[in-house]
């Protein structure tokens, strides 16, 4: 029988259905209607699911928050949106006691054991108030009722910061019969979630990021059995998916670096026959970490470009990833893919520029109160969002970086992931960031911070040698740092930002 699992807590879908339609009561008897947002601050937990598929039920929308966010930035969000209610964790809700408005109802979840071992949460912040509505009562308290009608179902409104400026919620009007048959029909080449398949699949990253939440999501309403893993830990990884026979999982390039980091033996000791459809996305993935993946998980490695704005939109299957090194793949059935120069121009075959995207049977969206903000971003039908890359003769899109990641220094555009992949492959070299900093002679500088894994010893010059190799002297960083821990988020992946940020206070870049 199909459940969701974490930690040593089960839940059939029956069990979730019936909680679900409790929570649509609650909904209810709380004012909310379609339309209205309901914030998440929570981790990867069974009332993400239950909050999440009652809001696309009634209408509303599922906001969920990054909760490694300050308590401004959670606050802006909630005010932003307009939420009419949060759902959250005790311990996320203990530093905000006091500080949100009295019309906001606020439900809280009990932080389950797994969790706050999994973050050394303090015990003191897993208490509940006697006062406080809790997501376990207020179920309870609407077992009975009148079913509650279901309305259009909707997407989740998850908050990016697209190229500059606050966050903005990506608003998408609730979706037609035809939208959900084109999203159901890419989802399936893109994550390989197909309705009526046996599938066991693994959530690792974050559902407050989009493709996360969308994965998440999708495998929760064809009601596969999903395994939560509380935090991202490699060699967790593999033994959560030989014990439970994981057949798909999504990742981010970061996980394969640190699993491929793993020593030999380690990696070979685990069985992984049963993974059937991997896949990744949200960063470009190095070349070389892709081919030993492919080398080592077998011809089950896939790939999906696209955003929070636009959808899925490109994809590509172990073989075209071999055959077409570095690629994110081709335009999905009724997508659309063009490259532009900053002039508007549309560019010919392997030209670099801005990358526009389109999947026109999704529906348009808007950024939630900022209407001004989406006309700048879009061409047509189509949108960018920041991203900088080209297309070869056979419509193999290849990403170069993110616009606001490059570095212009000299008047010479360099592009950080380049740099970046070339560092991966040095033994030694756990994980790295590069980034511009500020330069008095050429405007910018580049900067690598490189954390060690302790396998080899690493210093400048031998970093140095390294990239010489393998890059244009241009691209060579003109400052080499060493960290002995990188501000990750769960996923593993980089806040950049963090590293970025002190080097530009006070000055004009956007971060």
């Amino acid at each position: 029988m199909a459940q969701i699992i974490s930690g040593q807590r089960k839940l059939q879908y029956s069990e979730l259905n019936r909680n679900i339609a409790c929570a649509a009561r609650a909904f209810h008897g709380a004012g909310i209607q379609a339309g209205d947002a309901v914030a998440l601050l929570l981790r990867n937990d069974f009332a993400f699911f239950e909050a999440s598929l009652t809001a696309r039920a009634i209408g509303a929308y599922a906001t969920p928050i990054n909760w490694h966010n300050t308590l401004d930035e959670v606050k802006f969000i909630l005010d932003d949106c307009g939420a009419r209610l949060l759902v959250v964790h005790a311990d996320l809700y203990a530093p905000l006691r006091g500080l949100l408005t009295d019309d906001l109802v606020v439900v809280v979840v009990d932080t389950p054991p797994e969790l706050a071992a999994a973050y050394s949460i303090d015990q003191a912040k897993l208490v509940v108030d006697e006062s406080d509505i809790t997501w376990s009562n207020w179920l309870k308290a609407h077992a009975e009722g009148a079913v509650v009608p279901p309305s259009a179902p909707t997407s989740s409104m998850i908050y990016t910061s697209g190229t500059t400026g606050r966050p903005k919620g990506v608003r998408r009007a609730p979706y037609s019969d035809s939208q959900l048959i084109h999203r159901n029909r890419t989802s399936a080449e893109a994550y390989g979630l197909v309705a009526g398949e046996n599938a066991t699949i693994l959530i690792n990253g974050p559902m407050y990021h989009s493709a996360p939440n969308a994965y998440g999501l999708l495998a929760c309403i064809l009601e596969f059995n999903i395994i939560l893993q509380p935090r991202f830990d490699p060699e967790e990884t593999l033994q959560i998916i030989e014990r439970n026979k994981i057949t798909h999982l999504h990742a981010v390039p970061t996980m394969f670096v640190r699993l491929l980091k793993l020593p030999k033996e380690v990696r070979e000791r685990y069985d992984l026959s049963s993974l059937r459809f991997v896949t990744h996305g949200a960063a470009p993935c190095p070349t070389d970490v892709k081919q030993r993946m492919i080398a080592w998980w077998g011809p089950v490695i896939n790939e999906y470009y696209g955003s929070t704005e636009t959808g899925l939109v490109v994809a590509n299957n172990s073989a075209e990833a071999l055959a077409k090194p570095g690629t994110v793949g081709r335009a999905l059935p009724e997508c659309v893919v063009k490259i532009f120069d900053d002039d508007g121009d549309e560019l010919s075959i392997g030209h670099v520029g801005d990358i526009f995207l389109g999947a026109p049977s999704i529906g348009n969206f808007t950024y939630h109160g900022c209407d001004e903000q989406r006309l700048e971003i879009g061409r047509g039908e189509l949108v960018t969002v920041g991203d900088i890359g080209w297309l070869d003769s056979d419509g193999y899109l290849f990403l170069c970086d993110r616009k606001r990641d490059m570095i212009i220094s000299g008047g010479v555009n360099i592009y950080p992931a380049e740099i970046e992949a070339a560092l991966l492959s040095l033994d030694g070299v756990r994980d790295c960031a590069v980034f511009g900093i500020p330069d008095e002679e050429y405007g910018e500088a580049v900067l690598a911070v490189i954390e060690r894994d302790g396998t080899a010893e690493v210093d400048v010059i031998q970093a140095r040698a390294h990239l010489g190799a393998r890059l244009a002297r241009y691209k060579l960083p003109r400052h080499i740092e060493f960290a002995d821990q990188l501000p990750r988020e769960d996923s593993g992946k980089i806040f950049k930002r963090k590293l970025r940020a002190p080097y530009w206070e006070g000055r004009s870049q956007s971060i």
